[in-house]
């Protein structure tokens, strides 16, 4: 009776598979209408992408749509499909907005276009993440038809609000709506068919403002420099980078396994920066003419925290050093934990196990250095992986994936969906 079931099994994942090779064109069309759809981020409005997205969904036999609307042109999805038995349930998220379009940025093509030519896909928000979105609603409508050989709920939650953090998109969902939640969860953001993700840094967003007092710039002993505070100030941010963080030996052991597959897709150096804490100065402001002393200041940072820091205590070692520089104030203006999912545990496992397999080659089990809504999911307690295709000029112009990259994360999506799906004990 087992090996008649394992064979039963197997048939069913080739089946699965072939009906995917078989959809290329169809995965091809899925990801247009969903790039027609704009959807920049700001201004944020991401209905007419909602609206694409549902039709999509509305098109998988069983499936059943909830639309929340968390704020005007905040559209978010939640997507259902139940097998005939109980089990698991297991999320396919993504999210709806993109970086602004950048019509002036250059394109070579139409920016809403979905062009296709030399094996890419062309279009903004194509890697970032309509691609992924298609990948895992594909994935789901193949597994669909296959409903009589897993147990449990496939859930696509949709987010209309990822760019901006997530307030209004996945964090509204999960904190709203306990149908998003699952016992794991896939998404296709961006990254590559040869990393699976497991976890994210933390971030702590700041704004630094100092002030001063007038004086003509040849007079310099009359007044107060602000920018000379802001530096003292930025100074003091920039020691951050020594702290040393108290990292979990099964995060750094992955990060070190990683590297040299992960490190020649994602830039040398990146092992070093996923275990220490970085300072992005990106905004500083102050003064209005040479010739006179500036009495205002400002400066905006980038601060990312390993796995073994958190935001509460950066943030007080901070204010305890900027006090003691006078005229300077600080503001914190976002930030989040870092957090993961245990490298061995069974979604990962399960999503780099079939990875090899459509790929023929063992893939990397990494952190990612930029955020998803993945952490979001994690701090829900819920197990989350990413795995989706290579970013190419995302954000700038011609933006665009391999159309074998995104063949392969469909595959992959929709061959770990199934044997996750396999068990019978599950919270739906």
């Amino acid at each position: 009776m087992q090996a008649v079931e394992l064979n039963s099994t197997a048939a069913t994942e080739k089946l699965i598979i072939d009906a995917v090779s078989a959809s290329a064109d169809r995965l091809i069309e899925m990801s247009r209408q969903l790039i027609g759809a704009a959807s920049p981020n700001p201004p944020g409005d991401v209905t007419q992408v909602a609206d694409a997205a549902e039709a999509l969904l509305r098109a998988i036999p069983g499936m059943t749509i909830e639309r929340v609307v968390a704020a005007p042109g905040i559209v978010n999805l939640i997507g259902r499909l139940a097998a005939h038995r109980p089990g698991r349930r297991l999320v396919f998220n993504g999210h709806l907005d993109t970086f602004p379009i950048g019509e002036d940025l250059g394109w070579t093509v139409p920016p809403l276009g979905g062009v296709v030519k030399d094996g890419l896909l062309f279009g903004r928000g194509v890697s970032d993440m309509k691609g992924g979105i298609a990948a895992s609603i594909l994935a789901a409508s193949i597994l669909g038809a296959h409903r009589d050989a897993w147990r449990g709920e496939i859930v696509v939650t949709l987010a209309g609000d990822e760019e901006s953090m997530g307030a209004l998109g996945t964090r509204h969902l999960l904190e709203h709506h306990p149908q998003a939640r699952g016992d794991a969860m896939i998404s296709g953001d961006v990254g590559s068919p040869m990393v699976v993700r497991f976890g994210e840094k933390g971030l702590l967003w700041v704004e630094i403002e100092a002030e001063g007092k007038p004086a003509h710039g040849a007079h310099v002993h009359k007044g107060i420099n602000a920018i000379d505070r802001l530096r003292e100030a930025l100074d003091v941010l920039k020691q951050l980078e020594s702290l040393q963080a108290d990292e979990p030996p099964m995060v750094v052991a992955a990060i070190e396994a990683a590297k040299a597959i992960s490190e020649p897709l994602s830039g040398a150096g990146e092992s070093e920066v996923l275990r220490k804490v970085t300072v992005n100065i990106g905004v500083i402001e102050g003064g209005v003419s040479p010739n006179l002393v500036p009495t205002h200041a400002i400066a905006r940072a980038d601060i990312r925290l390993p796995v073994g820091l958190n935001t509460g205590d950066i943030e007080a070692r901070l204010r305890q050093q900027l006090a003691k520089i006078p005229g300077v104030k600080m503001r914190v203006v976002q930030k989040y934990e870092p957090n993961f999912t245990a490298p061995s545990h069974e979604i990962m496992t399960t999503v780099a196990g079939a990875a090899q397999e459509i790929l023929g080659a063992k893939p990397a089990i990494n952190m990612r250095v930029g955020a998803s809504d993945a952490r979001l999911y994690r701090l829900f307690g819920v197990p989350s992986v990413v795995f989706g295709p290579t970013p190419y000029n995302m954000g700038g112009p011609d933006e665009h994936v391999s159309l074998d990259e995104l063949l392969a994360v469909t595959k992959v999506h929709a061959l770990a969906g199934f044997r996750f799906l396999q068990e019978k004990s599950g919270a739906s």
